[in-house]
């Protein structure tokens, strides 16, 4: 009797040990979270109270770290959805008052007036369908476009290789560009890179009248938008997004299949009042040499 009463201890005992292993086990991880968000090496992703779970703009992502140095300045920058075909996405404050002055300053001396690509041949050739001017800067050409190409990729998932270099543009008033794709429909372009994947176009100034980006094929209420009554005659015919400066729109040319995205027709709309800079990304596939 009492040697059975002493193998039930010694069972009881090594639950216990076991109980307080795990215990003790959980506490010290618990400690080691607790450290790791106060220093700020793990973050919790948080959403506002007055949104949906499923609503995908209420996320907030900060992306300017503490130790970012150059012409940013630490401002909030928050996601917007667009629309879903395409699939569009504004960055608001995606680049600072600063760095889209600088753009503009080394873009300045060198811009000539804005080609199309040949669909037959794949070389560029002047069309009246875009009657803007422009001048490309080379990829990684100092810091600060290194750091906003960093940034790009952060944002898209897409590795900075595989994007092409900055172009910058302006337009005047009365200056536009007729609704096109990105990607591209002949075997010539897509020999360097493949097909064009997404676009990132950055808004450098605020337009007082006009120059709206329109998605004329989107699958979209387009008078649902808050700055309906805002937008020119043009930017009625689609899903538009009026220019401000520092704000970045990201809409995709492929689908999650890898087949061509028709609904990404877009255009530039007649500029009214003022003048427009902006300056366009294109990411592809594959890494493009340049």
């Amino acid at each position: 009797m009492a040697k059975g009463k002493y193998t039930h201890a010694r069972s009881l005992g090594k639950k216990l040990s076991t109980f307080t292993l795990v215990l003790i086990t959980f506490s010290i991880l618990t400690l080691i979270l607790m450290l790791l968000l106060s220093l700020g090496i793990v973050y919790l992703p948080t959403i506002s109270d007055d949104s949906s779970v499923a609503d995908l703009s209420a996320f907030r992502r900060k992306t300017i770290s503490e130790s970012d140095e150059g012409l940013v300045e630490k401002q909030k920058q928050w996601t917007e959805v667009l629309s879903w075909e395409p699939r569009a996405f504004v960055y608001h404050n995606f680049l600072s008052k600063e760095e889209c002055e600088y753009l503009i300053s080394l873009a300045k001396p060198h811009m000539v007036k804005s080609s199309v690509v040949d669909s037959k041949t794949g070389k560029s050739t002047e069309s009246r369908v875009r009657t803007s001017s422009g001048m490309f800067l080379k990829r990684g050409k100092d810091k600060i476009i290194q750091k906003i190409e960093k940034r790009i990729a952060d944002f898209t998932f897409i590795p900075v290789e595989n994007g092409e270099g900055l172009q910058v543009l302006h337009y005047e008033v009365g200056q536009k560009y007729e609704p096109h794709y990105d990607y591209f429909v002949d075997e010539f372009n897509t020999k360097n890179g493949g097909q064009r994947v997404a676009t990132v176009l950055m808004y450098l100034s605020d337009v007082e009248e006009g120059g709206e980006t329109v998605f004329p094929a989107a699958k979209a209420n387009f008078s649902s938008v808050p700055w309906w009554n805002d937008l020119s005659e043009c930017a009625r015919k689609g899903l538009s997004v009026k220019p401000k400066m520092g704000d970045a729109l990201l809409f995709w040319s492929m689908r999650p299949d890898a087949t061509l995205d028709p609904s990404s027709l877009h255009g530039g709309c007649p500029v009214i009042r003022g003048n427009k800079w902006s300056s366009t990304k294109w990411m592809h596939l594959e890494e493009f040499k340049v």
